[in-house]
Formats: C-alpha cells, sequence, structure tokens
C-alpha cells in the first residue's frame, strides 16, 4: 500500500489524503504553525524513508529503525530525535486511533543537560552597541532588558506595551501562557517611536486596501473587524507584504526572526565575544544579571514564564552559586612556588 506524501489538497467527493487529516488534527489543538510544519516534516521524512508505505501497515520496528538512522547516520540532536518520535506519535495516536504495544520498545534520546551560555555585563554592552540604530538594535536591547524569547518579542502586538504601567505583557509564550515584564526606562521612548511608525504603516495599508492582521484563534470571527484595528498590529512589522500558509490571505506578518538572527551573529563577531552568543544568550544574561543584583529566584521565575523552579534554578550555577561556589582545596594551600622550565 503507498501513499503519496507530497498531496496537500481535498478533491471533492473524496475522503482526505493523511497529511490533511494529520494538518486538521493539529490546528483542532491549535498547536502553533512551527509545530504543524514540524510534524508534517517528519511524517512526510518516515513515509518516504519506508517506500511511501502507509503508516497504518508499519509499526514500531519502522519507527525504530527510523529513528536509528537518524541518530547514527543523520547525527541529529537528540531534542531533533526526539521531536521526530513526537511527530510520529502523535500520527498513530490522534490520526491513525491505533493502539502502540510497541511504544514501550522505542528507545527515547537522552537529552543532556548544558549550562547556558552567559555573557559578562560588559560583553553583553559591546555587542549590543555593534548592533546598527534599527528595529534589529531595539529588540535586541528588548530582548535583553525583558528576558523575553525571540518570538515572544517578534510577536508582540500594539497592544502589548503598555507605557502607562511600565510593563510588557507577552501573549502566548511557552506553554501558551500569558506573563507581564517590565518596560525598560531606557527604551521607552524609543518604543513609543517605533508604535507611531507601525500606525503610520498600518494607515497606509489601510488606505491602499489592505491592513489585516493575523489573528489568534476564532478571534477573527468572533471579531470581524479586529484584525483592522490599531491595537492588533505588530509592533514590529515586516515591511513587505505575505501570505498567511494556513489562510492563504495576504497581509502583513511581523518581521522575520532573521533580520536579528544575522545582526546578533555580526555584532558578536566584530566585537570579537568568542562564546556562540544567540538571540537566546541575551534571555540567559537577562536571568544571571538579574540574579546577580539581588532579584529572588522566584521573581525571577515568574519573569521567564518557567512552570518550575527547577528550571530557573540552572542560573544559580552558572553564578557559581552551586557547585561552583566550593573552594577548591589548592586555593587553600599557602602560596606554592610554580616550576619553571629549569626545573622540569
Amino acid at each position: 500500500m503507498s501513499y503519496d506524501p507530497a498531496f496537500s489538497g481535498v478533491t471533492p467527493g473524496q475522503p482526505p489524503r493523511l497529511l490533511d487529516t494529520v494538518r486538521a488534527q493539529i490546528r483542532l489543538r491549535h498547536y502553533s504553525i512551527r509545530t504543524e510544519q514540524a510534524y508534517l516534516g517528519w511524517i512526510k521524512r518516515f513515509i518516504l524513508a519506508n517506500g511511501k508505505r502507509h503508516p497504518r501497515v508499519m509499526g514500531g520496528d519502522e519507527v525504530t529503525a527510523f529513528l536509528s538512522r537518524l541518530a547514527t547516520e543523520g547525527k541529529v540532536a537528540p531534542s531533533t530525535q526526539n521531536q521526530a518520535l513526537a511527530a510520529l506519535l502523535f500520527l498513530y495516536r490522534e490520526v491513525l486511533r491505533m493502539e502502540l504495544p510497541w511504544l514501550q520498545d522505542v528507545v527515547r534520546a537522552k537529552r543532556p543537560k548544558r549550562l547556558p551560555v552567559v555573557l559578562s555585563v560588559e560583553e553583553v554592552a559591546r555587542m549590543l552597541s555593534a548592533i546598527p540604530e534599527g528595529v534589529a538594535a531595539l529588540m535586541a536591547r528588548l530582548l535583553y532588558g525583558t528576558g523575553m524569547r525571540l518570538m515572544e518579542c517578534l510577536r508582540l502586538r500594539i497592544k502589548d506595551v503598555d507605557f502607562a504601567r511600565h510593563e510588557i505583557c507577552v501573549r502566548a509564550g511557552k506553554g501558551n501562557k500569558d506573563r507581564r515584564v517590565p518596560l525598560p526606562v531606557s527604551l521607552r521612548e524609543r518604543l513609543q517611536q517605533q508604535r507611531e511608525w507601525a500606525l503610520a504603516l498600518h494607515q497606509g495599508d489601510l488606505a491602499a486596501g489592505a491592513g489585516r492582521v493575523h489573528l489568534p484563534h476564532a478571534l477573527a470571527r468572533k471579531y470581524p473587524e479586529a484584525d483592522r484595528q490599531p491595537g492588533w498590529q505588530y509592533l514590529f512589522p515586516s515591511n513587505r507584504m505575505s501570505c498567511d500558509p494556513r489562510t492563504g490571505r495576504r497581509g502583513r506578518h511581523h518581521v522575520s526572526e532573521e533580520v536579528l538572527q544575522r545582526a546578533i551573529k555580526q555584532a558578536r563577531l566584530q566585537v570579537r565575544v568568542l562564546q556562540p552568543a544567540t538571540c537566546h544568550t541575551l534571555r540567559h544574561c537577562f536571568a544571571t544579571h538579574l540574579l546577580d543584583a539581588g532579584c529572588d529566584i522566584r521573581t525571577l521565575q515568574e519573569l521567564l514564564g518557567h512552570k518550575d523552579i527547577a528550571t530557573t534554578q540552572i542560573y544559580t550555577h552558572v553564578l557559581g552559586r552551586g557547585a561552583g561556589a566550593v573552594l577548591s582545596p589548592l586555593d587553600r594551600l599557602p602560596a606554592l612556588p610554580y616550576p619553571t622550565g629549569d626545573d622540569q
């Protein structure tokens, strides 16, 4: 039994193809567009790797072999391997509704525990100063000043920045949770300018017969004109119009994450920061530097949006308040003469 995974349409009068059913089940659960793309991609790869056989006639042996090839031949990271497994489990459990007696035999990749990369305050200052003035510089400062994740920053709507209360509301962050973070005083004027620019751009779009933006869930149906309202527009809109991959409707999305990623990389190389700093590194720096300044860990947990405080506690190790705070026995000894070349 074969299946063409490249098919993406539905023929009237015929039952939906497999990938269309997968896509429908993902959207029914309000998974993000990135999860949808990742799951569909892994399911396609799984089917193609097995000669286009339908997943219903395959099982644990094929899944195990597929994951093993990813690890041994593809040399993917454990998180990537587990994402592929999650996609296949979603296919069998939620779409095909099949029992999985072989699930206990499937080996999950063990994720190594890594300490986050953290820069010093001086290194952060040098790197931020190296980003040319513009929207990338503003977003980079916002990441460090609030601890937001990259996509949380890009998805900010105009209404989410509350200048009166000096705070920013992060909507639908990781785990689909909202939280509030402080609005950095030093960015207040620049953010107001960005808001005015975004509003002016929106007015131009409305005059051109456009001006509609993507809204989450069913808000577009519940409030038909909400997607034209100024408050719902992205604070960091793209310079170009684009098509929504789900609806096909043309509109103005937020700026691409690559804009900031490239700016951070170029700045890091320019100021010769040796550690592999990325956009997410600024979030790690926010947390570590706040703890270093005396912020209590429960407050930091709320600011970062961590469900479990154990996730936040990793920053105590980065600070040297964990095992790194133990004084080495060598440092307890009196000063010892270090052997010179002649003594060797």
